[in-house]
């Protein structure tokens, strides 16, 4: 990875955020007559469904705080993640025990709420980039209150009809994960005092209960000590979102200097580019069955847009910390794959979902899951480690 390649995919992604997929969900989610944003959108932006994702509402009002406070103090950025935060107070949470809706109407009326509480780990991290462009201290109160909403209902769950027996208990790599990022957005943000403590227990529970050395892959689910259930739920491994939770550990590292930590990264993006990456047609893998037997979801073979995302930021982020020469090999990959597939030239953004080999799956490019998210944060990470890297 010369410098001329650096420079190139600098531009890639800078460009890419600021001029194609900012303005792309500018000019066509925000609701001026309800509020929030409508993030259910076509090929070319026009709204097939009004509902608004709660996840969604607190991701973008974090995205544009993000941008205002860390890229340019520009007054439409933080106009927009107001205008977010709004509907978020207004309407995201049921009053009668304080959790937030998971899906609502356009009015805000809600719709319903999820068994986990990840709508208030958004909200907490849009809070918080909003204490920090206002300096109100009201904001950075709700995204202390958000985060400690999001932590209790995820260790003890109350008022929720569990969705499973206690025949088989489970325990979720999403919780930690979760937890890690969460904490350090609000140690940048609104310096939250707990957050190293949060996240140095979350990665020991993550080393300790969903790497499995013996198997070389990370767990998406196991049993409340950690150990392998061999059914279809517990042998099914997600290499996206362990690379996910790579990177936020080897950022950690980076950050604390805490060289052990960017190697356990290195070894979560290592296996599960083993496991994940699709040596037939390139691009990573949905799903895969730990013992390389038959998955059960009929889904597990294509490609979301989200693991390319997150294995760009992985394989990028390892290089930069490493220097290792696999790494910029595993990063041009992920990079002119999803780059090859996903955009779309003549009507901006990208889409959402393929068929394995590359074939346009859905035109739609947003949902309840899909919005401006994991795509402009790929771009903007990217964009900055490379500004690191044009440095060295």
């Amino acid at each position: 990875m010369d410098q001329a390649r650096i420079a190139d995919l600098r531009r890639t992604y800078r460009d890419g955020l600021l001029e194609d997929t900012l303005p792309f969900w500018i000019e066509h989610c925000v609701d001026r007559e309800f509020g929030g944003f409508m993030m259910s959108l076509d090929r070319d932006g026009s709204v097939i469904d009004t509902d608004k994702g709660v996840w969604q509402q607190a991701r973008f009002t974090w995205l544009l705080g993000e941008l205002y406070n860390n890229v340019e103090r520009r007054g439409e950025w933080l106009e927009l993640a107001m205008h977010g935060a709004s509907f978020l107070d207004n309407h995201c949470f049921d009053p009668t025990d304080g959790r937030m809706w998971f899906h609502v109407t356009r009015q805000g009326e809600p719709i319903r709420k999820r068994r986990y509480a990840f709508s208030e780990c958004f909200a907490a991290i849009a809070y918080g980039e909003l204490y920090q462009a206002t300096g109100n201290s009201e904001f950075a109160d709700k995204a202390t209150n958000a985060f400690e909403r999001f932590v209790q209902h995820n260790l003890a769950p109350q008022g929720v009809q569990p969705k499973f027996t206690d025949v088989r208990p489970t325990k979720s790599l999403g919780f930690p994960m979760m937890t890690i990022v969460t904490a350090q957005e609000l140690r940048g943000a609104i310096d939250f005092p707990q957050a190293n403590e949060w996240i140095e227990r979350s990665i020991q529970t993550i080393e300790r209960d969903f790497l499995k050395p013996d198997l070389q892959c990370v767990m998406e689910t196991v049993g409340q000590g950690g150990q392998i259930l061999d059914h279809f739920d517990g042998r099914l491994l997600n290499p996206g979102h362990a690379i996910e939770g790579a990177w936020f550990i080897m950022h950690e590292g980076h950050l604390r200097g805490r060289r052990d930590w960017v190697s356990l990264g290195c070894q979560m993006l290592d296996w599960s580019w083993h496991r994940g990456w699709d040596a037939e047609y390139g691009g990573i893998l949905y799903f895969v069955d730990m013992r390389g037997l038959p998955v059960q979801e009929y889904w597990h073979d294509m490609k979301f847009w989200w693991p390319q995302n997150e294995a760009i930021i992985a394989t990028l982020l390892a290089y930069h910390l490493t220097g290792e020469a696999k790494y910029a090999h595993w990063h041009q990959l992920a990079h002119d794959w999803a780059y090859q597939h996903f955009p779309d030239p003549e009507k901006g953004e990208w889409y959402g979902y393929l068929h394995r080999d590359g074939r346009l799956s859905s035109r739609l490019k947003g949902n309840l899951w899909k919005g401006p998210f994991h795509m402009p944060r790929m771009q903007l990470n990217c964009w900055k480690i490379l500004d690191q890297m044009q440095l060295r």
